[in-house]
C-alpha cells in the first residue's frame, strides 16, 4: 500500500501523519546504520595503517565530494521527483557499502578502495539529505516544522545512543568491515519504507524557467540576499571547519591516549547520543521561549566549551560527560537554522537553497578534518580541542554583532 500525503497533516496531528512517520522510520533505520560506518571507518583505517592522519584525509575527501555534489544537488532536487532520488540514493549508498565487507574477505584488502567508496557515498548521501529536508516541507505544515525536524533528529538519535555501542560490539567480535555491512543492509531497509511515502506533486513556479548557469546559482543568490540567512551562513561554514574532524580526534584521544578498545569507545559515543536526543526533543521549548538568536548563539558558545574542555580529559567519563553537551548543543543550533531555512524559503527554490546552503557550508569541512587531524597526530589532541574549541567560541561571540541576535 503507498501512502499519500498529498496534503500535509494538520497542525497537532505529527503522529497520526502516517507519510511522514514510514519517513521517520527509514531515517531512523539509516542512522543507525550509519553509526556502524562512523565508527568503523576509521577504526579500518587505524588498523590498516595505525595514522589517524589518513582516517582524517579520508574524511576530508568525502566532505569535499560531498560538496562538489552539493552544488548540482539541489537542481536536482527542483527539477526531479523526490520520492524516487530518496530511494534510488538510499539503493546506491546499499550497494557501494556492500563492496567494502566483500573485499575484505581477501588477504589483502586495499586501503585505497575506502578513498574511492566513501566519497562516492557521501556524494550521494549529500543529495538524498537536500531531498529529505525538502520532503518534510511536503509532509508537515510550516507551523509543524520545528516539532517535525525536531522528532526526527531525536529519532535518529535514538538509533545513534544503540547504533555507537552495537557498532563497537560488532567490531570487536567480526571485525570493522563487518559494521559496514549492517550500514549497507540499513540502507535497504530504509529503501523499502520510502517506497510507502508518497510526497505531493509539485508546480513550477512561474518566471522559475532559467538557464542552466543560473538554476545552479539560484539558491546562492537567495542565501546572499537575505539579511539572517546570509550571515547565517557565514558564520556555519566557519563553525564546521572547526568541528567537522572532532569526532575522529575524539576516537583518536580515547583510543590512543586513553587506550580503550572499540566496545568502550562505542559506548562513550553512544552516551554522547543521548544528548542529541534531549536536545532534539527540548528545541521546540527553547526556540519559543528564548527566540532562534539566543537558541543558537547560546548552544554556539557551549558546544566551543565543550570541546576546549576536552583538552584536560583524562578519564574515559569526563568524554562521555562533554560528548553529550556537545552533541545536545549541536542538534539545538541545527535544528534551529534549518527550520529558520524551511520557513523563508519559497517552496520551488528550497532544494537549491539547501544545496547552495551546504555547498558553501561544507566547503571548508574537509580541510578543517584532515587539518585538525594532522595536528592531532603531530602535536596530540589536547592542543586540537583547545585551538577547535576556542575557535568555535569566537564564532559564537562574533554571531553577537550580526542581525541573527534579534531573530525571535
Amino acid at each position: 500500500m503507498v501512502i499519500n500525503t498529498g496534503e500535509p497533516a494538520e497542525p497537532g496531528s505529527l503522529w497520526r501523519n502516517r507519510g511522514f512517520n514510514a519517513f521517520w522510520a527509514s531515517q531512523m533505520l539509516s542512522v543507525l546504520g550509519d553509526t556502524f560506518t562512523h565508527l568503523a571507518v576509521p577504526l579500518l583505517v587505524l588498523d590498516a595503517t595505525g595514522s589517524v592522519a589518513t582516517a582524517g584525509l579520508l574524511t576530508g575527501i568525502a566532505g569535499t565530494t560531498a560538496v562538489i555534489a552539493g552544488i548540482f544537488a539541489g537542481v536536482l532536487v527542483d527539477r526531479m521527483n523526490r520520492r524516487l532520488l530518496l530511494i534510488g540514493s538510499d539503493i546506491a549508498r546499499m550497494l557501494l557499502f556492500a563492496i567494502i565487507p566483500i573485499v575484505w574477505l581477501t588477504p589483502h584488502p586495499p586501503i585505497w578502495l575506502l578513498f574511492v567508496v566513501l566519497p562516492l557515498a557521501s556524494a550521494v548521501g549529500m543529495v538524498f539529505q537536500v531531498a529529505a529536508v525538502t520532503a518534510v516541507r511536503s509532509l508537515v505544515p510550516t507551523s509543524n516544522l520545528t516539532r517535525a525536524n525536531g522528532r526526527l533528529y531525536a529519532g535518529t538519535a535514538l538509533a545513534s545512543v544503540a547504533g555507537p555501542a552495537l557498532a563497537g560490539a560488532v567490531s570487536g567480535w567480526i571485525g570493522p568491515a563487518g559494521a559496514i555491512a549492517v550500514d549497507a543492509g540499513s540502507f535497504g531497509l530504509s529503501a523499502a519504507l520510502l517506497l510507502l511515502v508518497r510526497l505531493p506533486a509539485r508546480t513550477r513556479a512561474e518566471g522559475d524557467r532559467t538557464r542552466p548557469w543560473d538554476d545552479l546559482l539560484a539558491g546562492a543568490r537567495f542565501l546572499l540576499r537575505h539579511p539572517v540567512l546570509r550571515p547565517l551562513t557565514v558564520l556555519l561554514t566557519a563553525f564546521i571547519l572547526l568541528t567537522y574532524g572532532i569526532d575522529d580526534v575524539v576516537i583518536y584521544h580515547l583510543r590512543h591516549d586513553l587506550d580503550q578498545p572499540d566496545g568502550t569507545i562505542g559506548l562513550v559515543l553512544t552516551v554522547g547520543a543521548a544528548g542529541t536526543v534531549t536536545g532534539s526533543l527540548a528545541v521546540p521549548w527553547l526556540r519559543r521561549r528564548l527566540g532562534f538568536g539566543a537558541c543558537w548563539i547560546g548552544t554556539g558558545a557551549l558546544c566551543g566549551a565543550a570541546i576546549a574542555a576536552l583538552s584536560v580529559t583524562g578519564r574515559v567519563a569526563e568524554v562521555g560527560a562533554l560528548m553529550v553537551v556537545y552533541f545536545g548543543c549541536l542538534s539545538i543550533g541545527g535544528i534551529c537554522s534549518m527550520t529558520l531555512r524551511q520557513e523563508v524559503t519559497p517552496e520551488h527554490l528550497l532544494g537549491r537553497v539547501t544545496s547552495a546552503f551546504w555547498t558553501i557550508h561544507f566547503s571548508l569541512g574537509g580541510v578543517g578534518a584532515a587539518a585538525f587531524t594532522w595536528l592531532a597526530q603531530h602535536h596530540g589532541t589536547r592542543l586540537t580541542f583547545a585551538v577547535a574549541g576556542a575557535g568555535v567560541l569566537a564564532v559564537a561571540t562574533a554571531t553577537l554583532a550580526t542581525p541573527i541576535r534579534k531573530v525571535r
